[in-house]
């Protein structure tokens, strides 16, 4: 098995080092992946590099995935459109601090748009 050894000063990489390019003359189908590993074992090799083929969908996409990705798109616009509507903000502040400490209580303040407008989405969309 091969070693990854990195270069001084660098201890791990965690994340795609190289992508596949979308197109054009010197597009390739791989991706080489760098992992880094952090788990209690008998052994310091906790950095790995894999190189990974660029795949395609080979079905076609759902009723149910096109759903759920309207409903995603719909609810992320709502968010955004009330997050710069000044007449809501300080009433979303005072409505988010007092469910914050609350045992299912949302803990952060984008946590809580989401669960406030999915749940209009979904009054409106049922």
């Amino acid at each position: 098995m091969a070693k990854v050894v990195w270069s001084a000063g660098i201890d791990s990489v965690s994340g795609a080092l190289a992508k596949p390019s979308k197109g054009g003359q010197h597009s390739c189908e791989k991706m080489l992946l760098g992992t880094h590993r952090v788990a209690p074992t008998m052994s310091n090799d906790c950095n790995r590099l894999y190189l990974r083929k660029q795949t395609k969908r080979t079905t076609p996409v759902s009723a149910d995935e096109i759903l759920i990705r309207n409903r995603f798109t719909a609810i992320s616009k709502a968010i955004k459109t009330r997050r710069h509507d000044l007449t809501k903000i300080a009433a979303d502040q005072a409505a988010y601090f007092a469910q914050k400490d609350e045992p299912n209580g949302k803990r952060s303040m984008q946590a809580w748009y989401w669960m406030v407008e999915g749940e209009v989405y979904d009054q409106a969309h049922s």
